[in-house]
């Protein structure tokens, strides 16, 4: 047999892994030989009765290594991941014994042989050690399994065991490790560990199976003398779904004219296998297999077409299949239902509108069972007439399941979840809720991802899920086909995989059928444009450590400092300022970011000197706190120095399809001014580059191997490398900072191998600004080509909103003068967060101060939460200042439940806190709530200082707490 990488050229050689392999085999197997001895034994004695007395005599995992025989890696597909499949093959010399002294019978295993293909997927990339967020692992189709068993029959003698099989240890194998199952490793905290076991899938793929002509005779009569009928039926198989068809009695030429739905979860990867039968009463007759690579049928959209059963003389079945893109938006539902309502087909069950993903995190305070004693629960979930249930949780009231569910939805706005939680006897009831799908219609990305109350449970009693929606969509208008006239004789164009070429207008039987369409826009990953844009305005620091001390340290000096921040992969550099311990560098720089777990921005200070620069100190910030938050005008404390503190605005940018606002914010960009010379971005320009067709022969005639050049201004970006072809395909994404759009011109540049160019297009941005949506989406006439050469590209604008651009005044609003703008804001050193300032002098001479606090509400974990952020100019209370605190109450509170109070702050009139408070309130109960505060001097109880400083009333229901933005505060001085 070959190997894998002589018969696929993408796939490669990777001895130095199976040197590694080889050279640490000994190591594995001591800790193989651990894991059976220590966990896996007891678990098998545990299990039966009748294995209490179970014991591994002998573990010798021998001495040849598994081998890894090639790889092939997948970088076509999403950026934030890495895919990998291990093609695997392990001929080992493994010996293991087993005894069940209960019985006097020893057996075991003599030999063990495994070949199957694993996909490995590394993800989220991270930007922070140790890059990948977790490792997930599984096998595509079942791997195939040979053991050589010794003493085989003694163990079938045994209660318990007489169904042992290599089957069954296939399928002990396939219940973990064989899609849709996955083993998922995580490597960095606080991540969806379900989620990654459990994605959303890749699609759905509607299969119409339609009939089949000139299947084989099985059904014979004087011993096969004469020829007869077959009474034919379909087994469709995709992963671990299986369907069956009924069966047409004497026919050779049946018509089936049915309809299923399978749930693809990897594409390329997955495969549809339809296998035929002849019914019959003892044994069913084969006749027939054909398989289709379901990436094909995802990037065609529509397959229609017959394909030649093989290992059999003669047959072909005639297949739709449609691939269902997954939308995470309810616009074009009631379009889908009204689209299932026309489709008619033997099945029982009508199309689905939807698929719902469920995952079921956990449960907390659950009742006990009588007598107190801890319950074992489980979940059952039902929707209409299909229910699923969860593993067992055994001896907790407070389980962990981490599962997940998936089911086709006819009509979201008629179906309910109805969950019930019970113990695992399955008559003992533990909560129940039930959540219509309705809900989900109103919620963003049709997502909730909340702690829910448990019905019928205790009061405490409550249930962790995730519930996801997602509306099938057929990017294409056509509806299932009758069955086309088959040929009378089979003819070219059929591949080795069962299907035709793409660029055959004829069918796999030489059937002319109508000339498939080119698609007429693209079909971008739904990830497509949600990146976000986070703005870093590095303002200024205030008591850096001198580092340039003079006469042997006796005389301090000064430091020249510079920041360096590094976010994601990217490093930016602000300039030095001479001898300052205080320095304004009022410098600004923009990144384009994906919202990935774990992501940190760095910032760190050094005094810039002619050998080594010193460090100055450091600070790290979490992007998921500035996403939530949106935007942060703030100190920040460094840290593993002494002193020293920076000033920095984030703001992560609102991203908007709204053309008047762009005027607004490229007015408010021309009146900002920073020292490193940067206009502020006012967009962000998606491009999503899929195909292009027609393109011109290289000058030798051989077809090229196409790359595009995405380039806008100084920036520019490449796509792969295709294989030869005049009709290319990328499926490629890339992003760009746009400061004016109405000036700004993309370009795209196809060449062969970077060489010689085959064409190119030019898009004036000003053109997508009259787009629908600002999204430009067709085929586009490529220059310098042949005249039917275009590409296929998406053009997607968004405006970056900001709040620091006020808006402009109606005219005719009251305080306006003949429609005269508001001051848009201009960033000026001596007017920047001056309270923060000694020498500042507030504009009422009456004024307390004032407060930044954030109050918000989390939806994920049901609480309401309070941070007390910082306070700044404070009123003094005594020649040294003051020693400020806060504390506040949530009113109305009679018994003072929610006081809470912060640490004091010792000689700061500009203290910073940074506490945070949570109370475990709904969002109606927070909303009724009033926030009582005061700023008060901590004194002595015999002192003459003042003690209150200032106050703050604030009703709840005035913020919008799902935002939860920090905001500055007046402070009201006490009155006599």
């Amino acid at each position: 047999m070959c190997s894998a990488w002589v018969n696929f050229p993408d796939v490669e050689k990777v001895e130095w892994i199976n040197k590694i392999l080889q050279q640490a085999w000994p190591f594995i197997g001591q800790y193989l030989e651990k894991l059976l001895l220590e966990t896996i034994a007891p678990a098998i004695r545990a299990s039966s009765i009748h294995l209490q007395t179970l014991s591994f005599a002998k573990v010798n995992i021998g001495d040849k290594a598994l081998k890894v025989v090639g790889v092939k890696a997948h970088t076509e597909h999403d950026k934030r991941q890495v895919m990998l499949d291990l093609y695997l093959s392990y001929a080992g010399d493994v010996e293991i014994n087993v005894e069940i002294k209960k019985y006097f019978c020893k057996a075991g295993v003599k030999g063990v042989q495994l070949h199957g293909k694993l996909r490995v997927i590394l993800e989220p990339l991270i930007g922070d050690v140790p890059l990948v967020g977790a490792i997930t692992m599984f096998f595509i189709r079942r791997p195939k399994l040979d053991i050589n068993w010794t003493g085989l029959t003694n163990l079938l003698d045994i209660p318990g065991l007489n169904a042992i099989s290599d089957t069954m240890i296939m399928d002990a194998i396939a219940s973990h490790l064989v899609l849709p199952n996955r083993l998922t490793i995580p490597l960095v905290a606080d991540l969806h560990v379900a989620q990654l076991r459990s994605p959303l899938p890749r699609g759905v793929v509607r299969i119409h199976l339609l009939e089949a002509e000139d299947l084989t005779a099985k059904d014979t009569v004087i011993k096969g003398l004469i020829d007869g009928k077959s009474d034919p039926y379909a087994v469709l198989r995709v992963g671990t779904q299986i369907f069956t068809s009924h069966h047409v009695d004497s026919n050779l030429n049946p018509q089936w004219r049915e309809m299923y739905e399978v749930i693809v979860h990897e594409v390329p990867g997955q495969e549809l296998e339809v296998e035929v039968f002849d019914k019959d009463p003892d044994q069913d007759d084969f006749l027939g297999r054909v398989k289709v690579d379901l990436d094909i049928v995802k990037k065609a959209r529509v397959v229609d077409d017959w394909f030649n059963l093989r290992d059999v003389p003669s047959g072909s079945v005639h297949l739709r299949l449609e691939w269902l893109s997954l939308l995470s938006s309810a616009d074009r539902l009631s379009e889908v239902i009204q689209k299932n309502q026309n489709l008619s087909t033997k099945t029982a069950d009508p199309p689905s509108a939807a698929i719902l993903a469920i995952y079921l995190d956990q449960a907390h305070a659950l009742p006990m069972r009588k007598g107190n004693k801890d319950p074992s629960p489980m979940v059952q979930i039902s929707i209409q007439d299909a229910t699923k249930e969860s593993k067992t949780c055994y001896g907790t009231n407070s389980p962990v399941w981490e599962d997940a569910f998936t089911f086709f939805i006819q009509d979201p706005c008629k179906q309910d979840i109805d969950i019930q939680v019970k113990d695992d006897d399955r008559a003992l009831s533990l909560g129940s809720l039930s959540i219509p799908l309705t809900r989900l219609l109103a919620n963003p990305e049709l997502t909730m991802d909340q702690w829910f109350q448990l019905e019928n449970s205790g009061s405490a009693s409550r249930i962790y899920v995730k519930v996801v929606l997602r509306v099938l969509w057929l990017n294409d208008d056509a509806t299932p086909t009758t069955p086309s006239p088959r040929p009378s004789a089979p003819g070219p164009g059929m591949g080795q995989g069962g299907i035709t070429s793409e660029l055959n207008p004829m069918g796999p039987g030489g059937l002319a059928k109508p000339q498939s369409t080119r698609p007429q826009q693209t079909t971008p990953d739904p990830e497509f444009a949600t990146e976000g844009v986070l703005r870093i305005h590095l303002v200024e620091a205030q008591n850096l450590i001198a580092k340039d001390n003079f006469m042997g340290g006796m005389v301090k000096g000064k430091s020249d400092p510079y920041v360096k921040i590094r976010v994601a992969s990217i490093i930016f550099r602000s300039h030095t300022i001479k001898e300052n311990l205080n320095p304004i560098w009022n410098e600004l720089y923009e990144v384009i970011l994906t919202q990935l777990p774990g992501q940190e921005i760095q910032f760190e200070l050094f005094d810039k000197d002619i050998d080594q620069d010193d460090f100055l100190g450091r600070f790290k910030l979490n992007l998921r706190e500035i996403i939530s938050a949106q935007f942060f005008d703030t100190w920040y404390t460094l840290n593993d120095v002494k002193s020293g503190r920076v000033h920095l605005v984030l703001e992560w940018l609102p991203r908007v399809a709204d053309l008047p606002r762009l005027e607004q914010i490229l007015q408010y960009q021309s009146q900002q001014s920073y020292h490193n010379k940067v206009v502020l971005s006012s967009a962000v320009l998606f491009v999503y580059v899929e195909r292009a067709h027609g393109l011109p022969l290289k000058k030798s005639g051989k077809e090229p191997k196409v790359g595009a050049e995405i380039i806008l201004k100084s920036v520019s970006h490449k796509t792969k490398i295709c294989e030869r072809s005049t009709s290319p395909r990328w499926d490629e994404a890339f992003n760009f900072l746009v400061r004016d759009p109405r000036d700004e011109t993309l370009t795209v540049k196809l060449s062969h191998c970077w060489g010689q160019a085959l064409g190119s297009v030019t898009l004036p941005l000003r053109d997508v600004l009259f787009e629908p949506g600002l999204v430009l989406d067709r085929w586009l006439n490529l220059d310098g080509a042949l005249p039917e050469s275009q590409i296929l590209l998406r053009a997607t604008l968004k405006v970056l909103d900001t709040q620091l651009a006020l808006c402009r005044k109606a005219p005719g609003d009251a305080g306006s003068d003949g429609g005269v703008e508001e001051a848009i804001p201009r960033w000026v050193p001596s007017h920047l967060d001056l309270r923060q300032r000694s020498g500042f002098m507030a504009d009422n001479p009456n004024s307390a101060g004032q407060v930044k606090l954030t109050a918000g509400y989390s939806i994920e974990e049901s609480r309401l939460f309070i941070t007390i952020h910082s306070c700044r100019a404070l009123a003094a209370c005594s020649k040294d200042g003051a020693d400020p605190y806060v504390s506040f109450i949530l009113l109305p509170d009679k018994k003072a439940t929610t006081k809470r109070r912060t640490a004091t702050k010792k000689r700061d009139l500009n203290p910073e806190f940074n506490e945070r408070f949570d109370f475990d309130f709904s969002l109606e109960e927070s909303t009724q709530r009033r926030l009582d505060l005061s700023v008060k001097n901590s004194v002595s109880f015999m002192s003459r200082e003042r003690e209150l400083i200032g106050k703050l009333q604030l009703d709840l229901d005035q913020i919008d707490l799902k935002t939860g933005i920090p905001q500055w505060y007046d402070l009201v001085a006490e009155t006599n």
